[in-house]
């Protein structure tokens, strides 16, 4: 075996494999951002990893974003009360819900002639627009004419892990790669410092890390958590980065390269070119992140206008804001999530207020921000949850689960301001273009100029994408 004496030089007296040599650094590089990246990483039948598999790649249709950021209401919230404004609940308030033969069991359970309840907020036009939106959001309702209204959104998931994973994966039972995961895939990153998928404090339940995994594509596509759902965000950080002696590493790094392209005519391995991907990028993280995660930088103006300056919003602001510093650093895919706080089975006015402050503001100004820079024109907002909630009650003061018909958004990204769909006077049903998880994921990717039936990946005999054998995009939402 070669060895490396302490000045870092290399004695190649007997051959070295890489996988010997990642099992000799591996302790060595202390700055690991990326651990997750050195799972058991699924090869594609036969193909190895281009040189640099995070390289930009061309769009397979002309894009009309470059980069997503998804602000994702963890838990469900009601749109009834947010964005769907229906006033027939007001006139059938305390009537008994008609009977609804295509509720799920857990919508369905013991509701049968659940009483009606009319929205506790009031709705008033915002915008030129006009749209109808809850007193909730005072601060989005003045960004309504920037957003596109997707009122039909269903899904086939009554409970969080199984419509979250829908929402983040389009599948609600296997494990299959992210969303972000595939657009990293179908088109790099602009970033060669910096992961091109990130999840700021994601949740560790209903899915964890599945929700932002890779699955069988190559690992160098997972995406990289900053933080977790219990850390504060301001002290969030990625896992393992931290410097240690970059001379050393850089030598490291440069020895396995060597072995890496001495191998590569005679020797094809996926895995461990994305570990050797993922060292690299570990390393270069040590430079960038820093300096992107230091939100001291933004001027006063502009952390007010995420609401940092009140403790109530400051949280999802400071999320809301290093979003809009990855996206601005060539990040492909950001998500921001806001923990399990919408799930009001009880308690709703109290709780679905408490979390509309904390994250009306910071997502209006997350807007605001972007289009003053220069930015929404290329960058696609979307803003939910994994269903909605019932316009029934529940426990006197809650509502249930729905995912047969609720609220999405979008804003910038080649999106047409308006509404696209509708459901049923009371709130209960998508009945108008409706909008399944997999039509909304089809059209995500033609945003970003992707075509989800040729956007696949072969694995286990099959090729496999985003929206499985479903989905159909909404050309209405297109500008």
């Amino acid at each position: 075996m070669s060895t490396i004496n302490p000045s870092g030089c290399c004695n190649f007296s007997h051959p070295v494999s890489r996988r010997d040599a990642l099992r000799q650094f591996g302790v060595g590089f202390g700055g690991l951002a990326l651990a997750g990246l050195l799972g058991q990483p699924a090869r594609a039948e036969g193909d190895a990893l281009p040189a640099n598999p995070l390289a930009p790649k061309k769009p397979m249709l002309p894009a009309k974003a470059k980069r997503i950021i998804f602000l994702f209401m963890h838990g469900g919230p009601s749109a009834v009360d947010t964005f769907d404004y229906k006033p027939a609940l007001a006139d059938h308030d305390g009537q008994s819900a008609p009977r609804q033969p295509k509720l799920t069991f857990a919508a369905a359970n013991g509701r049968e002639g659940s009483k009606l309840w009319k929205s506790p907020w009031k709705f008033t036009p915002r915008g030129k627009s006009g749209h109808m939106v809850s007193e909730l959001f005072p601060h989005l309702g003045a960004q309504v004419d920037e957003m596109c209204f997707l009122h039909s959104c269903h899904g086939t998931a009554p409970d969080h892990g199984a419509a979250v994973l829908k929402m983040n994966t389009g599948t609600e039972a296997f494990v299959r790669p992210s969303m972000g995961s595939w657009l990293l895939y179908g088109l790099g990153t602009e970033n060669q410092n910096l992961p091109g998928f990130i999840t700021i404090t994601p949740s560790d339940t209903h899915g964890g890390v599945r929700n932002y995994g890779s699955a069988f594509l190559p690992a160098v596509y997972q995406g990289t958590a900053l933080g977790s759902e219990h850390a504060k965000a301001r002290d969030a950080k990625f896992r393992f980065l931290g410097k240690s002696n970059d001379a050393a590493q850089r030598r490291e790094l440069d020895f396995l390269r060597e072995l890496n392209q001495r191998s590569a005519a005679s020797e094809r391995d996926s895995e461990l070119e994305a570990r050797i991907n993922s060292y690299e990028l570990a390393f270069k993280m040590q430079m960038a992140a820093p300096e992107v995660l230091d939100i001291s930088r933004e001027s006063k103006a502009t952390q007010e206008l995420y609401g940092m300056n009140d403790p109530k919003t400051a949280e999802f602001g400071t999320k809301c804001l290093l979003a809009r510093r990855f996206a601005e650093a060539g990040v492909r895919f950001i998500q921001v999530s806001t923990g399990l706080v919408w799930d009001q089975h009880g308690d709703l006015v109290k709780k679905h207020t408490e979390n509309a402050f904390a994250s009306d503001k910071p997502a209006a100004g997350l807007l605001q921000d972007l289009k003053q820079r220069g930015m929404l024109d290329d960058t696609l907002v979307i803003w939910g949850g994994e269903f909605g909630r019932t316009p029934t009650r529940e426990g006197g003061n809650g509502r249930d689960h729905n995912p047969h018909g609720y609220t999405m958004w979008l804003a910038g990204g080649g999106v047409k301001p308006g509404r696209v769909g509708a459901t049923d006077e009371l709130g209960y049903f998508a009945v108008e273009n409706k909008i399944h998880v997999n039509d909304l994921h089809a059209t995500l990717l033609a945003l970003m100029g992707l075509d989800h039936e040729k956007l696949t990946y072969r694995y286990a005999g099959r090729d496999f994408r985003l929206t499985d054998v479903a989905g159909r995009v909404v050309r209405e939402v297109f500008a």
